[in-house]
């Protein structure tokens, strides 16, 4: 505690003499000198101490890779200026920032440089308050960004934890000279349209210069226009209208192609639109003419159907209730898109059905394919049901391609060893195996032989498989396979090819060895590393056309094991029974319907399965297998279903004539596709910078059941759902929840919000440009907004860092202790008009052995006869007036102990004589 006016001390010794000269006055009553303390005190004006001497100034210092170069040019010397003028009881503390925050000289500080591709000024003046709290409890501190202003994030909610801990925000912009750049700053699109509304896509180019900039614009990854855009001014913009005749997500991306330009990071943007047009059903099919989707369309549903597979895109599952797989080979359709349908399912409530064929299930290379545990039958042909035996051989790449390491830190080559060993695991013990490992000529690791008694070697041989260099001679591998395969005692020959699709030579003259295979009663499959735009993905095409077999594409070598296993379990462990087979209802159909259904009595024939343990049946064959005909089950939120039996193309006549055949698909399909979410609910979202913000509303119905269960929401990153997770809601007020989270650049994103037993699915959304490079001046005047708001300023001279809060260090105490002498003021009162005393709580020894006097009763008559004659009394001699009053008061009248009253008799006999 301090004193700021001290000399008003001196008053007290002046009262306490005046108090010694003027006893009258009583001023050396405890009370009365607590009184007179107290007011030399307030004139004092004391104040206690909340904050010690000294500052702490949290420097954070902007390490994005838009800030590096003028940040490298001048944050040495802003240290240096810092620290001259820094007082003897300051410290300062560094934080550097980008999309991580931190500490300077903290553990792992000397490797950061990660994630420098985003600006997050909030996340670090969050951080800097959590640091200044913990570590300078006592202490003002201020906050000082260094940066170039151009956060990648919102700073929503800063200025009031500024505010609320009493921290001002100071800022020094560090910035370039302005270089010639052009950037896309926006590109405006509808979230959403209905199916053949025309929309318009507005695109914003920006630069330093004026002139013309070509822009591409492109939908879907296909060039829809190309043109200019005229800058004047700073500004130009760019409009295209587009309408699209098929419902789902359609991607659009801008490039411009400018003659100089300083940042090539900001040239590009991406946006997506949801075409709705209501609850539909997804088709994928083999057949050209599916008669399946005729016979929805006549029961009401809405159907888009795709029979070119490979270009279907996970965007189309938006808006769409069920996807069915009619015939559909796995290897036909994307991968991201088999990836994006657990999520699909599981999260987003969506629903699956998979139709049999000889394309479909295991037959279909769906084995241990990304969707594989989402069926509700599984698809490896148990041994006791195998009848033929394979010989395969297995040619691979070990060129100098596949010494490259992946994700995980594997390599190519030890992911296709993998792969190679999948598939002697799926062999039985009679199938037959070689496996060579090819470069500019084929290397026998395995001699052709049974599984059975040599596994073991066999797996260690394709797992010492190593990349040499060199390139891969394709037809010479495929000549040494056929050569060992050619007179091998099986019923089924098959050659798997896994080769790059960039680096695929020596074709030779495969168009006559490859026939020769096939006319010998062999196959040939290829599973190629990279994708269909490759320069030699034409020859690994052409390859597996004329082989008859499969292609697989993939760009992850980290999927490689799946695909080898895939490829093996079709065909060594599938079978497709192309026979007709007598069916048996089961009761699981009443799980679907009320209604028992008059079942076919045959099918035309169907794939084997085996039923989960988790999913029910409806339907199943009277063979020796037993196996589920119809089989279905829920998954997550979401429901799926399996048909083994075609719904079209062949082996499907006596179906197709079955009269309850349309009352069957579509009593299913409308199972599949769920209820309808009742109204009262709604969802939105944005996406501002990298910042994806949701927003959940919905009426006081919604209540009761939302305070049940509160709602959760579910993300998937990416094309394929690599990344799924939860995030948290926030209660912004009644009826209203937000959620909100940063996201990568160019990153996709689907979600789904459950709530109330409903699913609210969205996306996918897309972070349409890199925020880093974006330079949105609307984040700097946030900036300046909030450094204003928390008291700070921009920092020309880097002196004033050090300048005082305008937070108080002390608290003045005089309105407490005017507010303790008020209440001693009033009690002195009090104690001199009644001569209250303080209780004795204990009697002394002395006072306890004293005789109590002998209590006096007198009557209310009495007392009023001794008022009358008090009051009536006259005499003739003169007594003093006091005497009067003192003898005459009531207080007199009252019982008063026998010596008491003797003196008062005698006083009275006195008066009375002459």
């Amino acid at each position: 505690m301090i004193l700021r006016n001290p000399e008003w001390l001196a008053l007290l010794p002046v009262l306490l003499a005046l108090g010694w000269m003027m006893p009258r006055l009583n001023l050396w009553r405890p009370l009365r000198i607590m009184c007179l303390a107290l007011i030399t005190l307030v004139l004092a004006r004391p104040q206690w101490r909340l904050l010690s001497d000294g500052m702490d100034l949290w420097v954070l210092l902007d390490s994005s890779t838009s800030a590096e170069k003028p940040m490298a040019k001048g944050v040495n010397e802003l240290e240096k200026l810092i620290e001259k003028s820094r007082g003897k009881d300051d410290r300062v503390f560094y934080l550097n920032y980008a999309g991580e925050v931190m500490r300077r000289g903290a553990e792992g500080a000397e490797i950061y440089d990660r994630n420098r591709s985003h600006t997050r000024t909030g996340l670090a003046i969050s951080q800097a308050l959590a640091f200044a709290q913990r570590e300078g409890a006592g202490r003002p501190a201020r906050v000082l960004a260094i940066t170039d202003g151009y956060s990648t994030e919102p700073l929503s909610g800063v200025a009031e934890k500024l505010t609320k801990q009493g921290v001002e925000l100071d800022y020094r912009l560090m910035r370039d000279a302005e270089p010639t750049d052009f950037r896309i700053a926006a590109m405006r699109i509808p979230s959403r349209a209905q199916l053949g509304e025309p929309f318009l896509v507005e695109i914003e180019v920006r630069g330093t210069d004026d002139g013309k900039v070509p822009v591409i614009v492109r939908r879907n990854g296909r060039e829809l226009q190309t043109t200019d855009a005229d800058v004047k001014m700073g500004t130009g913009t760019l409009r295209v209208t587009d309408r699209l005749t098929q419902t789902g997500a359609a991607r659009y991306e801008a490039i411009i192609q400018p003659k100089v330009d300083a940042y090539p990071g900001n040239n590009r943007h991406e946006a997506m639109i949801e075409i709705a047009g209501g609850p539909r059903v997804l088709l994928l099919t083999s057949y050209k003419d599916d008669p399946l989707a005729a016979t929805l369309q006549k029961q009401g549903f809405t159907v888009e159907t795709i029979t070119e597979l490979r270009s279907v895109r996970a965007g189309q599952l938006a808006g769409a209730k069920c996807v069915i797989l009619n015939n559909a080979p796995a290897f036909e359709l994307p991968q991201e898109f088999l990836a994006s349908l657990d999520f699909y399912v599981r999260a987003q409530g969506g629903s699956v059905l998979m139709a049999g064929g000889k394309h479909s299930f295991a037959a279909g290379g769906y084995f241990e394919s990304p969707i594989d545990a989402l069926l509700p039958v599984s698809m490896e042909l148990k041994q006791e049901h195998r009848k033929l035996m394979v010989a395969m051989a297995i040619v691979m790449d070990r060129s100098g391609s596949m010494g490259m390491t992946v994700n995980g830190g594997f390599t190519k080559m030890s992911l296709a060893d993998e792969g190679a060993a999948n598939a002697i695991r799926f062999l039985s013990p009679q199938d037959l195996l070689t496996v060579f490992a090819v470069d500019s000529e084929p290397h026998e690791m395995v001699p052709l032989q049974q599984v059975g008694p040599n596994r073991d070697k066999m797996e260690s041989a394709v797992r010492r498989i190593e990349s040499t260099g060199g390139g891969i001679y394709v037809y010479t591998g495929l000549r040494a396979a056929w050569d060992q395969l050619k007179t091998a005692p099986a019923g089924q020959r098959h050659i798997i090819l896994f080769s790059d699709a960039a680096d695929s030579e020596e074709p030779g003259d495969y168009k006559k060895l490859v026939p020769e295979i096939v006319g010998g009663g062999g196959t040939v499959s290829v599973i190629a590393l990279g994708s269909r735009s490759d320069g030699d993905a034409w020859l690994l095409d052409d390859i597996a056309s004329l082989g008859k077999g499969r292609i697989f594409y993939t760009d992850k070598a980290e999927e490689l094991p799946s695909i080898f296993s895939q490829e093996t379990v079709a065909v060594a462990r599938s079978a497709f029974i192309n026979e007709p087979v007598e069916t048996q209802g089961a009761g699981g159909w009443f799980e679907i319907s009320g209604q028992a259904l008059d079942w076919m009595p045959k099918a035309d024939g169907y794939n084997l399965c085996y039923l989960r343990e988790w999913a029910s049946q409806a339907l199943l064959t009277k063979d020796e297998y037993n196996a589920p005909l119809v089989a279905f089950g829920q998954r997550g939120v979401g429901r799926v279903a399996a048909v083994t039996f075609p719904l079209g193309g062949e082996h499907s006549q006596m179906i197709r004539a079955w009269s309850k055949y349309g009352d069957f698909v579509q009593t299913l399909t409308r199972w599949l596709m769920g209820d309808v979410v009742p109204p009262g609910i709604g969802l939105r979202h944005r996406i501002e910078g990298e910042t994806l913000t949701i927003d959940l509303l919905h009426d006081e119905e919604w209540e009761q059941r939302l305070a049940k269960k509160a709602p959760r929401i579910l993300l998937a990153h990416g094309p394929r759902a690599e990344r799924q997770h939860e995030i948290a809601w926030e209660r912004m007020a009644p009826g209203y929840y937000q959620a909100s989270i940063s996201l990568e650049d160019g990153d996709m994103v689907r979600g789904a919000v459950q709530a109330g037993g409903q699913t609210l699915a969205f996306g996918p959304l897309v972070s349409g440009t890199s925020a880093e490079w974006s330079f949105d001046e609307a984040r700097v005047r946030e900036l300046r907004q909030v450094s204003l708001a928390s008291g700070g300023r921009e920092l020309l001279d880097l002196s004033q860092a050090w300048r005082n809060p305008a937070v108080p260090r002390f608290t003045d105490l005089r309105d407490w202790l005017l507010a303790l002498g008020l209440v001693i003021i009033l009690f002195e009162a009090f104690v001199t008009r009644t001569g209250w005393k303080l209780p004795q709580l204990v009697r002394s020894p002395a006072a306890a052995k004293k005789k109590p006097a002998r209590e006096v009763t007198t009557t209310a008559a009495d007392y009023l006869a001794r008022l009358k004659r008090a009051t009536t009394t006259t005499s003739s001699t003169a007594r003093p007036a006091d005497k009067f009053e003192e003898d005459s008061h009531p207080s007199a009248l009252l019982p008063t102990p026998a010596p008491d009253r003797r003196s008062r008799f005698d006083r009275a006999k006195r008066r009375g004589r002459p």
